[in-house]
């Protein structure tokens, strides 16, 4: 079962709409429940969470597959912020299940509007990226633990400075991914 072009286009357009809402919507719910990292500035996160809401977008657009590709990496990415900004495994899951919950909520009133074939094959899709999402942030997460504890063997070391440079430098190559693959699409 697909989900048909239309359906998705329809899906599309809704979210780039709504973009900067859904992106302030899901760093105001993070901001709330976590006290964030000193070692990870807050704008970065809020533009991270924006990355992964324009990778959805694009998963809705004919490149789709390729876009599949840059949301596990941005998803990876993610995990190992979240592991910088001291969150648990259960928080990064936590996280990306209330995109989830965020993109059902905004786009009911579409899905409610297609035919039932079509508006269960997106449902599916949605949440079939979403879960992948989730898989490959956990993924991330614990190789970035994995890493710390070899690099430190395996004793916590406070860093000096803010760790926000490499973030910041992967959100930089995975937007620069996403510039590509949209100018592919255009």
């Amino acid at each position: 079962m697909r989900p048909s072009e239309n359906a998705l286009s329809s899906v599309g357009r809704a979210l780039t709409s709504s973009r900067n809402e859904l992106v302030a919507r899901w760093a105001a719910w993070i901001a709330h429940r976590t006290a964030q990292a000193p070692q990870i500035d807050r704008a970065t996160t809020q533009r991270q969470l924006g990355l992964l809401i324009d990778i959805v977008i694009e998963m809705t657009a004919p490149l789709r597959r390729e876009a599949a590709q840059l949301w596990f990496d941005a998803c990876e990415s993610y995990g190992r912020t979240a592991a910088t900004r001291g969150l648990a495994a259960g928080e990064v899951v936590e996280e990306i299940q209330h995109l989830r919950e965020i993109l059902i909520r905004e786009l009911s009133e579409i899905i409610a509007a297609l035919p039932a074939r079509h508006s269960m094959a997106t449902i599916l899709r949605l949440n079939r990226q979403v879960d992948r999402g989730i898989a490959q942030a956990v993924v991330g997460y614990t190789d970035a633990l994995i890493e710390t504890l070899f690099s430190q063997r395996g004793v916590p070391v406070s860093a000096p400075e803010p760790v926000d440079f490499e973030t910041v430098k992967r959100l930089e190559q995975l937007e620069s991914d996403l510039a590509r693959l949209r100018e592919k699409h255009s």
